[in-house]
This record gives C-alpha cells, structure tokens and sequence, in this order.
C-alpha cells in the first residue's frame, strides 16, 4: 500500500547508532521501511577520553554515513539519547495540586535540588503518571539532558537536509514500544536493556513506570579485560566479542580457552553486579513505590546477546527471561533483508519507540526539543496554515485582479466602442456642419430669392390696397413710389395755406416736398406712395371714411388718432354746383421699398 507518512527515527547509543525509516499506511498500520545499523568505532585517542565520552567527532562522521548511504527519505527525524545522557528521576506531587503551573513548579525545585547545573544549562522534560499511591499523591517523572549536547546533535542532523521534530530518551521510547507489545498489560514485567555504558531497567506495571539507570554494562565488561590482560581498549573490546559468554560457575566445565574461560569469569562478575542492581531497584520499587513483584524479564540492547545471558538472569532472577521482540506488532517491508535484521533486532525497540510518537498518543510522551526550538517547530507547524492563508490571499489578490483586469478589458471595449461611435459622431457632426454651412447658404440664397418675390408681390398689394382704401365713386389718375416724407409735406402745408387756389382742380400739385427740393434730404428707398384722383361728390363726409380705412391699413403708416387726414390730403372737395372732386394724397410705407 502507498505510505502516507515518512518519518526517520534515529537511537544514538554510546557507541552505535540505530536508524529505522518508517512510514504509515492507508490502514494505519506500521510499516519498517528501511534500517541502518552503525558502530562508532572504537577510538584510539587515551583511554580518558573513553571513559568522559569525548567521541563527538566519530559519532558526527558515524551519524553522516548512516544518513548519506542508506537513502532514507523522511524529512522529519525523532533522535533518542541513551539513558546515560539524561538524569531520570520520580517524584511525588500533592494530589491538591491541580494547577499545571505549580505542578511544574514542584518538578523544577525537585530537579534543581537534584542535579549540579544550572537551569539554563538544561533541557527539562515532565510528565504525571496518573498513578495515586496510598497518601493520595500523584506520581510524576521528570528527565533533564544538557542542552549542549541536544544543540549540537541536533545541528548536525540538520545540516543533513533533515528536520528534528522530537527528541527524548532511551528508556522512555522503549517503554511506548513495551506497552504497543501488551508487555505488561497483566502483571509486572522487567526490561532489562543493557547498552555499552549503561543498562536501564523498565518497570511495566499495568500502566505503572518506573526506570533506573544502572551504570554497569558491557563497557566496564571491556574495561576489566583489557586491565586483566594489559591490552588496549580496542583489542579488549575486540576479545570480548570474540570469547565473551557468562561463565556458568559452580559445576560446570570451564572451557578449554583459558582466554575464553578468563574472559567469560570477568563476564560473570559484572553480570553479578549487575545482578546486585536489579534486585536492589525490585526493592525499592516494591517498598517505595509500592509495586508488585515482577513476574517475568525481558532483556534487550548490544551487550545482552552474550552467550548464557538469559539462563544466568533467570537463575538469579527466578523469572522466566526471553528477549524482547519489538517487531510483533510492526509490519516489515519485502525489501527488507531479514537476516541482517534478526542480527540487531533487539536494539530496536527504541526507533520503534520513537515512531509511535509521530502519529499516535503514547503512555510517556517526553519532549526534550528546547524552547527555542519548540518555538521554530512551532512555528514551522503553522507554516502550512501560513501557506495557506497566503495562498487563499494571493488568490484573493488573482480574482479581484481578474476582476479588475475583466471590467478593463470591459472598459476597454466600452472605451474602444465609444471611440468609434465618437468617431462616427464626429464624422456625423463634420458632415452636419457641413450641410448645415450648405444649408445656411442655400438658406441665404432661398431667402434673398424670397425677399425678391416678396418685393415683387408687394408692389401690386400696395397698389390693390390703395385702391381698397378710396371710398366708393374714387378713382386714381396717379400712382407713384416717392421718396418724400408725408408728415414733412404736411409740416410745409401748413406753413403755406395759400398754395393752393380754385384752379388747382388739375392744377400741378408737386410743389411742396418733392425730390431734392428744399428741406428735403435725398433718400435711397421709397419711403411713400403719391396718390392723385377724382371723386364723384356724394356726401361730406369723405375724410371721415377715408380715415378709417387707413387705421385699418396693413401697408401704409397712418394712426388715425394721432394724424390728421385733411393735413395729408390736397384738392378741392366742392359741394352743390360741382359733382367730382380733385385730390392728392402722399402716404407713408411701413416697409420701405428698394429701389
């Protein structure tokens, strides 16, 4: 099935270096992908720097082999320190104590009365247990490792391309992988893990915990040999996994070796101190922490697979002892070579350990990342929400921009649109100027046409309405356009009322006011008609009539309010002996005529 997850988990021991990748399927199940096994070396420095640890440099060229040449490709890594590194220890807190804060509080004073570094050198890791013992407090464990050395693993790992998200210990990633076994689940059972420079003891009680760090292991196994031969760490280390068993003792046959039988005595010795250990932490265990008897030890780590390892515990002990198989309930990939897995398989159960912690709530989850690296993890897990929040943001900012470039591509078209209908507008303009300039001049034309014919018309409408203003039995013998001003031919009239005589029934009448003549300035147009004609003489009151004829009058100037008729009308108007009249009359346009 296809992984969906990837995590390598890496157990730096003393003097070996235990990888397993692991990944978790579609069903959840565990799956061990690939594993690496590597040995420091044994160093040739002095053998202080053995005893003090001063390893780094083969432990950094160690730790870059494992990860370059086994192409594991998990991003995220969970390293284990072996529990010589850190400082374990229980302790009882008040059941009255529900504040997480001085809880934690009660578990610095513990720490700091108990290790000689200060805080800040330190890298502190708690947990309750949730177990209440008789006087009502609560079990809780603490683990402190110098920061110093998690800084500087953690460095190098990560300048291999890899990201440290856990780091915690040995004993306790051994306990997580005991309890995913049912080791315990029943009655008290022992782990006994026994490494190069320290065995840590695992009591799994039904729940229950409690670890000791027992300072005996396969290193002081190599420490008395090369001092009871005189020979080198390396060649006591070499002679070790050469000849080394546990000596069976009492009756039984020594071998023929003396080397293996000497080597296999030294063996024993340790073993029995070890021994001594164990049954002193039953002890403390049963009378201290008020635990059961165990009932059974399960033994694990490097040095463990000496010869006559479980029968020399079982004597001692009286327990049933078997190694411990972390790989029952983990699933192993066919590319896997079983052989070379069955040949370290029992220093495995701490990678496993730390693999269940990547995706499962385990019984003891200790984390020794420091604050300051919480804060980065912390801040890395967020990184996805980051991502996605600028993601959603950039899509936000990728359709508002599409909006944005829609409605300009919109407004693009609109404004490519009103362009040409501006065009067209002002093309249609153009030519409405332009027609309307033909339009003004045919206009011009048509109008100056009209106002000729209207000229033309006016003549015979003046000359019609001078005859429509004569009362009846009046007829003209003169019709002329005239330039002279009436009211100044009546002006002249009156100042001469002798002009006129008896004789002057067909007398000339054109003396007063007549062209060029005095007082009388020239004018271009025809400003007035003279009338001139006869009348048959049949009532007085002719002036009267002819008044009112010309108020009414659309083309000649006359108020018959104001003007006086008899001042504009010259002749002899004779009653009794005479039947026709003689008359002049001068009248004034109201639209003068070209001429």
């Amino acid at each position: 099935m296809a992984a969906l997850d990837l995590v390598l988990c890496l157990d730096i021991g003393a003097n070996s270096i235990k990888a397993a990748e692991f990944s978790y399927t579609q069903t959840g199940e565990l799956l061990l992908e690939r594993f690496a096994f590597e040995e420091y070396g044994i160093p040739s420095g002095p053998f202080q720097d053995i005893l003090e640890g001063n390893m780094d440099d083969q432990l950094q060229e160690a730790l870059i082999k494992v990860i370059k040449e086994n192409n594991f490709q998990a991003k995220k890594v969970n390293i284990s320190f072996t529990g010589h590194d850190a400082y374990i220890r229980f302790v009882k807190v008040p059941s009255m104590v529900n504040d997480e804060k001085k809880i934690k509080q009660i578990i610095e004073y513990e720490a700091q009365s108990a290790i000689p570094y200060e805080m800040n050198e330190v890298v502190l890791s708690s947990q309750l247990l949730n177990v209440t013992d008789d006087n009502g407090e609560i079990e809780a464990m603490f683990v402190i490792v110098k920061s110093e050395r998690i800084e500087k693993i953690t460095e190098w790992v990560e300048a291999l391309g890899k990201e440290v998200s856990l780091i915690e210990v040995a004993p306790t990633a051994c306990y997580n992988a005991a309890r995913l076994s049912g080791v315990g689940d029943a009655n008290c059972e022992l782990i006994l893990d026994i490494g190069s420079r320290s065995s840590s003891l695992l009591f799994v009680d039904k729940g229950r915990l409690f670890i000791r760090v027992i300072p005996i292991a396969g290193h002081n196994i190599t420490q008395q040999i090369s001092k009871e031969f005189s020979i080198s760490y390396q060649e006591a280390e070499e002679m070790k996994r050469r000849h080394g068993f546990v000596a069976l003792g009492g009756a039984y046959e020594e071998p023929e070796s003396e080397v293996a039988a000497t080597v296999s005595k030294i063996v024993r010795n340790v073993m029995t101190r070890l021994h001594g250990e164990i049954s002193r932490s039953i002890n403390i265990y049963r009378s201290q922490q008020k635990g059961r008897k165990p009932e059974k030890l399960y033994l694990s780590g490097g040095s463990s697979v000496m010869g006559y390892m479980p029968r020399f515990f079982q004597e001692k002990l009286r327990l049933p002892v078997e190694y411990f198989n972390p790989f029952k309930t983990i699933a192993i990939s066919q590319e896997i070579n079983k052989e070379q897995l069955a040949d370290v398989a029992h220093m495995f159960a701490d990678p496993i350990g730390l693999s269940l912690r990547h995706a499962m709530q385990c019984p003891v989850e200790i984390s020794l990342v420091p604050r300051s690296r919480q804060k980065i993890l912390e801040f890395k897990a967020k990184n996805p929400y980051f991502y996605a929040s600028a993601a959603t943001l950039l899509l936000c900012l990728l359709v508002t921009f599409f909006g944005f470039n829609q409605q300009l591509k919109i407004a693009d078209t609109k404004k490519d649109i009103a362009e040409k209908q501006m065009k067209k507008t002002k093309s249609m303009v153009s030519r409405l100027k332009s027609a309307e300039n033909d339009f003004s001049s045919v206009r011009s034309d048509y109008e100056e046409a009209a106002k000729i014919l209207e000229e033309r018309k006016r003549w015979p409408n003046v000359m019609n309405e001078a005859l429509n203003i004569l009362p009846d039995n009046m007829w003209l013998t003169k019709f002329q356009l005239s330039t002279k001003d009436p009211a100044k031919i009546a002006q002249a009239a009156a100042q001469n009322p002798g002009g006129m005589g008896d004789d002057s029934l067909f007398g000339n009448m054109g003396g007063m006011g007549m062209e060029g003549g005095e007082g009388q300035a020239a004018v271009k147009d025809y400003i007035s008609v003279e009338l001139a004609g006869h009348g048959l003489v049949k009532s007085t009151n002719f002036l009267e009539r002819l008044t009112k004829r010309l108020g009414n009058s659309k083309f000649f100037v006359f108020d018959n309010k104001k003007d006086r008729i008899d001042k504009l009308v010259d002749g002899v108007f004779m009653e009794g002996a005479y039947n026709v009249a003689t008359f002049e009359l001068t009248l004034k346009l109201k639209e003068t005529i070209k001429k």
